[in-house]
């Protein structure tokens, strides 16, 4: 059997354990054994779109020695897969690195699951976070299984291509321009009609929560992966 490893980012472990523990829930439905090594940190990004990709490499190598000798890492985090898959090779040249997959590249791609059992009877809009859609492709994955979730009805957001603001640092240096982009965002799911706005990157979502809970905007933000986890029996099974 595969030795499959969660990497659960630090934004999900320290702000939304409940998505890792969700994503965990989600495999094993599938029969898959998910490891959680737990000497894992952060994996650099911050440090390297910061401009300071010396202090990027040693937490790079410390990735590479963390999850060295399993056959894949799957990550609920569009933004952070990215990373890993995108630049930790060229920070360390690595031969072999184990295999990174975004949760649903991974239910999709290699365990070829689009109905993995869940029941959410709510109305929704999917956010494609900017690093899921752009450096990922994820592409359909995640609505063609949000699509399979039994009492889920799935809306379409308008802008959804456009960026929520958050951008990592960029929300903290350019401050004004975040807001008014989260704003927009908001204003857009409203629109749609959902009850949930749902996306990949808790990143994404803390921003754009935080924006509809300060201007009391009828919108609820949630992790794709706590949609795939929940089932009739979970609080969020219970209708609206």
């Amino acid at each position: 059997m595969p030795k499959i490893a969660l990497f659960v980012t630090c934004v999900n472990d320290v702000a939304f354990p409940s998505t890792g523990i969700a994503a965990v829930r989600v495999l094993e439905r599938l029969g898959v054994e998910v490891d959680f090594p737990e000497a894992q940190t952060c994996c650099g990004q911050m440090q390297y779109n910061t401009g300071y990709p010396a202090e990027a490499k040693p937490l790079a190598e410390k990735f590479a020695g963390d999850f060295r000798g399993y056959d894949a890492v799957v990550v609920p985090s569009g933004s952070c897969g990215a990373f890993v898959r995108d630049v930790h090779p060229r920070l360390l040249g690595a031969d072999d690195p184990p295999p990174v997959y975004e949760l649903t590249e991974y239910l999709v791609d290699v365990l070829g699951a689009q109905d993995v059992g869940a029941y959410f009877p709510h109305r929704v809009a999917y956010h494609p976070t900017c690093h899921s859609s752009r450096l990922l492709k994820l592409g359909d994955r995640p609505t063609r299984l949000l699509r399979r979730v039994a009492g889920l009805e799935l809306v379409e957001l308008p802008g959804a291509q456009e960026c929520c603001g958050f951008g990592g640092t960029f929300s903290v240096k350019n401050p004004d321009v975040s807001a008014a982009m989260g704003a927009d965002k908001v204003a857009h799911a409203v629109e749609s009609g959902a009850e949930y706005l749902i996306a990949a990157d808790n990143s994404c979502l803390m921003h754009i929560g935080g924006t509809a809970r300060r201007s009391e905007a009828p919108i609820k933000t949630l992790h794709l992966a706590e949609v795939l986890a929940s089932t009739a029996d979970s609080p969020y099974g219970a209708s609206a």
